[in-house]
């Protein structure tokens, strides 16, 4: 059943958008990211150098949903691969026997990719020696936790 629906005397509503997906830098990025996660700099492009850096409070409520894993460096193409880059070290719900609750993968929910919770700093810019991926830092894989029943069995 479709949510599309007229109202007034204007067109039928189709449930499509005149924006274009995959002319950004980003985008492009994130496309290309999706065939290959994590993979190193083979095409010699230059890579810049970011430190992600948690800025939540350490009682702020939304690190009951994504861990804090402290200070990390990546070698990125932009801030926002940077983001892509630290989030793809994370544990994802496909890799075991669990189920998202609001998507494909868990990787949307991962700490990095809020920016109430980590900041991006780029430290250098345009290396061409760096693989792109997680230089320092420790990324815990155990980002996935288990739901608790209060059910007894019957």
């Amino acid at each position: 059943m479709s949510n599309v629906s007229k109202a007034g005397t204007g067109d039928v509503n189709n449930g499509t958008s005149p924006n274009t997906f995959g002319r950004s830098v980003e985008s492009r990025a994130q496309i290309l990211d999706a065939q290959t996660v994590g993979s190193t700099n083979s095409l010699g492009e230059p890579l810049s150098v970011f430190r992600l850096e948690p800025i939540a409070a350490v009682d702020d409520p939304r690190w009951q949903n994504a861990p804090n894993h402290g200070v990390v460096l990546v070698a990125a193409r932009t801030s926002g691969d940077a983001r892509i880059v630290a989030a793809s070290r994370e544990l994802d719900f496909m890799e075991i026997n669990a189920a998202p609750a609001d998507d494909v993968t868990t990787a949307n929910a991962s700490a990095f990719r809020d920016d109430r919770l980590y900041t991006v700093i780029e430290i250098e810019r345009g290396r061409r020696d760096l693989e792109r991926g997680l230089l320092e830092g420790d990324i815990s894989a155990a980002t996935i936790r288990p739901v608790q029943s209060n059910k007894t069995a019957q």
